[in-house]
């Protein structure tokens, strides 16, 4: 009988201590979020975002589960070598709330009214993954604006492409979408607990390529799987980008002028080297990386993929370089 009580004194004990901790955990994200963003106020409604560096400006476009401070190390990256970086929160992430239509052309005239409320006339639009469909569109739709276009891992594919075949085979995905997704607790507790599960499942990197990886790359990888936490600041967002369908139009890519970046890996699960090259093939003064490894977290090329979009930024915007460059695939 001691025994038993003793046990159920110890889960209360524990499960106290859980809370306490997720709460105190949840507290201090929440925080730390509003400190580090604006709310603009725009044409378009409010649109949340953050702001690093001076110069040339720079759009940076976060992908699914983010939000702004995804693409802080980009601007960490980027604001020293001389440019003004303003990453935004997409509609239904964070402090940006989700319109009433919110497709992608409305998310591409959403970034021009958060430039207009910013006094900038033109910038370099960087999308990542789920980022990438409505920075191809801001091109199109207001092509005197984008002085140039950088695509990593992009979430855009070619005609005809389907859901299946798109989605990671990993027997947790179902599990990680249907439930872990769509609960703060949960994804706090794998996040903390185990997060090498969602490698695969959300990550889209194959698990031996992380294990592969050495140590910074590995904590990059867990820092973008826990920076999903908490999800109900991004459920809405992720919920627009399940839904979102923005199959790449080759006579549309033909009319993009500006030169264009694009990068991915062979083996991302998301296979989003097929996006990334039909875009390459069909935007005049595009250039294509392609990495043999890497997953859709780009493991073990993080100083790399930076080094490359610093050095293209740099040639188009400060040194207005144009033309079009050569396919290059690394290992």
């Amino acid at each position: 009988m001691n025994y038993v009580i003793g046990c159920v004194i110890t889960l209360l004990a524990l499960a106290g201590w859980v809370s306490a901790r997720y709460e105190s955990d949840r507290a201090e994200v929440t925080a730390r979020l509003v400190r580090d963003s604006h709310v603009a106020t725009t044409a378009c409604g409010l649109i949340e975002y953050s702001e690093v560096g001076s110069g040339p400006a720079v759009l940076a476009i976060h992908g699914a589960g983010g939000g702004y401070p995804q693409m802080a190390d980009f601007g960490n990256t980027l604001a020293p070598a001389g440019f003004r970086v303003v990453a935004v929160s997409r509609f239904g992430y964070l402090r940006t709330p989700s319109p009433i239509h919110p497709g992608v052309k409305e998310q591409a005239a959403a970034h021009a009214c958060l430039l207009d409320s910013l006094g900038i006339t033109t910038a370099a639009v960087f999308g990542v993954s789920a980022g990438a469909p409505s920075s191809i569109q801001f091109c199109l739709d207001f092509p005197a604006r984008c002085s140039a276009l950088v695509l990593l891992v992009p979430a855009a594919f070619p005609p005809g492409t389907t859901t299946k075949d798109t989605t990671p085979p990993s027997p947790y995905m179902s599990f990680v979408l249907d439930h872990v997704l769509g609960s703060d607790f949960l994804i706090w507790t794998v996040t903390r607990v185990a997060p090498r599960m969602l490698i695969e499942s959300v990550l889209a990197t194959p698990i031996e390529v992380y294990r592969n990886a050495d140590s910074s790359e590995q904590a990059r990888a867990l820092r973008i799987i826990q920076d999903i936490f908490p999800v109900s600041r991004r459920i809405e967002g992720l919920r627009i980008d399940a839904r979102m369908a923005a199959p790449l139009s080759a006579k549309e890519l033909q009319t993009i002028s500006v030169p264009m970046l694009a990068m991915s890996c062979a083996d991302d699960l998301y296979r989003t080297l097929a996006g990334a090259s039909y875009a390459a093939t069909h935007i005049p003064s595009a250039r294509l990386v392609t990495f043999q490894s890497g997953g859709h977290g780009w493991l073990g090329h993080d100083a790399e993929v930076k080094r490359e979009i610093t050095q293209f930024l740099q040639a188009v915007t400060l040194a207005n370089v144009t033309g079009k460059g050569q396919n290059r695939t690394k290992d």
